[in-house]
């Protein structure tokens, strides 16, 4: 059995907004993240944004906003909904960090070039 380490480690809360940006785009029905973040209030911590992402940090808990454009022939009840979960579960996989809160707002329906044709 390996002994225990000291020392601190600290992951930066853009390496949340990194996570959530690609769990988001890599779910069907997402055409491409919103152009600016949904503001996540009365929520105190470290705070990060990125594209159409705003993430806060506090005691090693996240709290989740994201603004997404949606594809047209989907629900988009189910979007969210599976944006939530994903969200929830890779950063709970790949950071062993606690999810308060993921808030989706979908801003926009895009229709892609090939869908309009």
């Amino acid at each position: 059995m390996t002994q225990p380490i000291s020392g601190k480690i600290t992951i930066a809360p853009q390496v949340l907004t990194t996570i959530v940006e690609q769990t988001a785009l890599d779910t069907k029905g997402v055409q491409a993240l919103g152009a600016r973040p949904p503001h996540i209030r009365d929520t105190e911590g470290r705070r990060a944004i990125g594209s159409g992402v705003e993430v806060i940090v506090s005691d090693n808990t996240v709290f989740v906003a994201l603004n997404v454009e949606a594809a047209p022939n989907i629900n988009m009840l189910t979007l969210a909904e599976t944006l939530q979960h994903d969200i929830v579960r890779n950063v709970e996989h790949i950071l062993d960090m606690k999810v308060a809160r993921v808030d989706v707002y979908i801003g926009d329906v895009t229709f892609s070039e090939t869908a309009q044709d």
